[in-house]
């Protein structure tokens, strides 16, 4: 067949937009990027695109191709397994057997909400700055206990 006989077709688009892997993803890249306190502005400039763009990826509106979710990876300095690291039994049933299927799309995990709030960001940043391990180890046993203590009321 001749390239000439190739006939050309529109890109491919899916027909039911994103799904919620799409937003398990995003929520991943604005965590990462939530805690190299680096703004959506910054990392959209880093592959080129607008803080807009950004938005959309983060909250599952758009779809993230292989090769932009590799350039994440390497600026946000995280394997590409970090994205669909934490999914929830919920969402990996989904992956596996409902995404194709048309089964419903499953709630979303309660404990993604905590890794979205500013004080959970703020507070893993401010744990890393600690350098010495040993005084980074005594403060989790100090909120281990913290936590601990507070549930018994």
């Amino acid at each position: 067949m001749s390239a000439t006989a190739i006939k050309k077709t529109a890109p491919r688009k899916t027909k039911d937009g994103p799904t919620p892997i799409d937003a398990h993803v995003g929520a991943r890249i604005r965590a990462r990027r939530g805690l190299l306190g680096m703004s959506q502005k910054d990392l959209g400039g880093k592959v080129g695109l607008t803080f807009q763009q950004i938005q959309k990826y983060e909250r599952g509106a758009n779809r993230i191709g292989s090769g932009r979710l590799f350039e994440f990876s390497r600026i946000l300095g995280v394997p590409i397994s970090y994205f669909f690291d934490e999914m929830s039994t919920d969402l990996k049933a989904y992956a596996e057997k409902g995404a194709k299927k048309g089964k419903s799309i499953p709630a979303n995990a309660p404990e993604a909400e905590i890794l979205d709030r500013r004080e959970t960001l703020e507070l893993v940043r401010t744990f890393y700055q600690i350098e010495d391990t040993v005084v980074r180890q005594r403060f989790v046993d100090l909120m281990r206990e913290a936590a601990r203590v507070c549930s018994k009321k």
